[in-house]
C-alpha cells in the first residue's frame, strides 16, 4: 500500500468522522431523531476503531517511517559526501535533531566534536576535544551503546541535563571513523523505535561517508593520472618543435620569436597544476597553440583547423587537457601520406547538457578496435589519454558524462566529450 493510497484513506475517515459528528450534534440540538443520532455515534465509533487499528497498521508504520528516511538520506548527503568536516557535520546535526525523540545530537571524528545540535550546545563547542568517556569507549571497541544514566555518559559536568545517551560509532574499514550520538533528558525516551533510528541513521551515514570516501578516491587517482600524462611529454614532439623554431631562425625570424614565446606558454600550462577546473576558451587556446606548433613542422597545407564554440560556451568551466589529448591523436595517428588533414573541434548544446566534439577526415579506426579505446595502452599513449579525459569528466559531471569515440576506416574519426547539466553548474561567474 503506497503512501498516497494511506493518505487519502486517512483523509476520507477524517472527512467521514467529522460529518457523522455533525449529523448526531444537529440532532440533538434540534431534537432530531434517536435512530439518526444512535447510527451517528455507532457509525462514529466504527470509523474511530478502524482509525485506530489503521494508526497501529505495520504496513502504514513501516512506509512512513521509510518515506522520512529516504527523505532525511536526499537532505544529508550532500553535506557527508564532504566528509566529516564541521561545517557538515553541523547541517547533518541539525537535520537529524528533529527525526528522533533526541534533547540533542551531536557527531565527532576519531578525536573532537565536529558538529552539535540541541540542548547544552553551548557546553559542547565545535573543534572542542571528546570528554564523554562512553564515547572514547565506543571509539575504541567500535560497539553501539545505549546509556541510561549521566555516570554511563561520562559528561565532567555534574549539572547538566542530558542524562541519557544512544552512542553509535561510523565504521569505514573496519575502523571507528567517528561517533553519532543521541541525547536524551530522560531514559525513558529511549524504547525500541528509538534504538532503532538510531542504529539506522548510524548506517546512512556510513554509508555516504563511503561514497564521500569514493569520490576522494576517483579524484585523486585522475589527478595522478591527469600528472602522469602531463610527465610523458612526447620527446618526438619536443625535439620537432625546436627544430622548426631552429630552421625558422634563418628563414622566417619573426615567426620563430613568436613561435618560441608560445612554446613557453604551452609548456608552462601543461606542467602546471590542473585539479582546478578552466574555461573551454583556455583549453581551446592551449589546443590551437599546440596545433600551431604542428602546422609549422607539417605546413598550412597539410593541416587545417576550424572552430564552432556555441556563443557563451566560452565561460563553461572543463577540466584541464581535455580537447588538447584529442587533437593530439589526430595529428600523430589520422593523417594521411597524401591529403591533407582536416579537423573541427565544435561545442555546442544539448539541453542542459554540452557536448564537444573533434571531428577528423583521417585514416579512421578499425571497427574491431573501437570497443578497446577506452583500455588501449599501446606505444602511443592513445588510449591511456582517451581513458585519462573519459575518467576526469565521469568525475566531474557524474557517471553519465563521459567520452564516445565513432570511426569509419578510410572515412575519418569523431570523438564527443558530454558534459551533463553544465546548464546548472561549472560555468564561470561574470562579473
Amino acid at each position: 500500500m503506497n503512501l498516497r493510497r494511506l493518505s487519502l484513506i486517512e483523509a476520507v475517515s477524517i472527512g467521514v468522522l467529522t460529518l457523522m459528528g455533525a449529523i448526531a450534534v444537529a440532532s440533538l440540538l434540534l431534537r432530531g431523531s434517536w435512530v439518526v443520532i444512535t447510527i451517528s455515534l455507532l457509525a462514529m465509533a466504527l470509523v474511530s476503531f478502524l482509525m485506530m487499528r489503521y494508526a497501529i497498521d505495520p504496513d502504514r508504520l513501516q512506509a512512513r517511517q521509510s518515506e522520512r528516511i529516504l527523505r532525511l538520506a536526499a537532505r544529508t548527503l550532500p553535506f557527508m559526501r564532504q566528509g566529516l568536516a564541521p561545517e557538515s557535520a553541523q547541517e547533518v546535526c541539525k537535520l537529524l535533531l528533529p527525526a528522533t525523540l533526541a534533547n540533542a545530537v551531536a557527531i565527532t571524528d576519531q578525536e573532537r566534536v565536529v558538529g552539535f545540535a540541541g540542548a547544552e550546545k553551548d557546553s559542547h563547542p565545535i573543534g572542542s576535544p571528546i570528554v564523554t568517556k562512553a564515547t572514547l569507549a565506543a571509539l575504541q571497541d567500535a560497539e553501539m551503546r545505549v546509556i541510561t544514566t549521566p555516570e554511563g555518559i561520562g559528561l565532567p559536568e555534574k549539572t547538566t541535563s542530558l542524562n541519557a545517551a544512544i552512542i553509535v560509532p561510523m565504521i569505514l574499514r573496519d575502523e571507528p571513523v567517528g561517533i553519532l550520538k543521541f541525547y536524551y533528558r530522560s531514559a525513558s525516551k529511549i524504547d525500541e523505535t528509538q534504538r532503532a533510528m538510531a542504529e539506522g541513521l548510524g548506517n546512512l551515514l556510513t554509508m555516504q561517508l563511503s561514497l564521500a570516501e569514493l569520490d576522494a578516491q576517483r579524484e585523486l587517482a585522475t589527478q595522478m593520472e591527469l600528472k602522469a600524462l602531463q610527465a610523458q611529454i612526447n620527446p618526438h614532439f619536443l625535439f620537432n618543435t625546436i627544430n622548426t623554431i631552429a630552421s625558422l631562425i634563418r628563414t622566417n625570424p619573426s615567426r620563430a620569436r613568436i613561435m618560441l614565446r608560445e612554446f613557453a606558454v604551452f609548456y608552462r600550462r601543461t606542467l602546471e597544476g590542473s585539479q582546478d577546473l578552466i574555461t573551454l576558451e583556455q583549453e581551446h587556446l592551449q589546443t590551437l597553440r599546440y596545433l600551431g606548433f604542428e602546422i609549422a613542422r607539417f605546413g598550412e597545407e597539410r593541416i587545417m583547423l576550424t572552430s564552432d564554440i556555441e556563443n557563451g560556451l566560452e565561460r563553461v568551466m572543463v577540466p584541464a587537457f581535455v580537447i588538447q589529448p584529442l587533437v593530439e591523436n589526430a595529428v600523430g595517428h589520422a593523417m594521411r601520406d597524401d591529403a591533407p588533414l582536416h579537423i573541427e573541434i565544435k561545442a555546442e548544446r544539448k539541453g542542459p547538457d554540452v557536448v564537444i566534439c573533434v571531428k577528423d577526415d583521417g585514416v579512421g579506426i578499425p571497427k574491431e578496435r573501437l570497443p578497446h579505446m577506452l583500455q588501449d595502452t599501446d606505444k602511443a599513449h592513445m588510449g591511456i589519454a582517451l581513458k585519462n579525459v573519459d575518467d576526469r569528466l565521469k568525475g566531474y559531471y557524474g557517471g553519465d558524462s563521459g567520452l564516445e569515440v565513432f570511426s569509419e576506416l578510410g572515412v575519418g574519426t569523431t570523438v564527443c566529450l558530454t558534459l551533463r547539466n553544465v546548464g546548472e553548474l561549472k560555468m564561470e561567474s561574470v562579473c
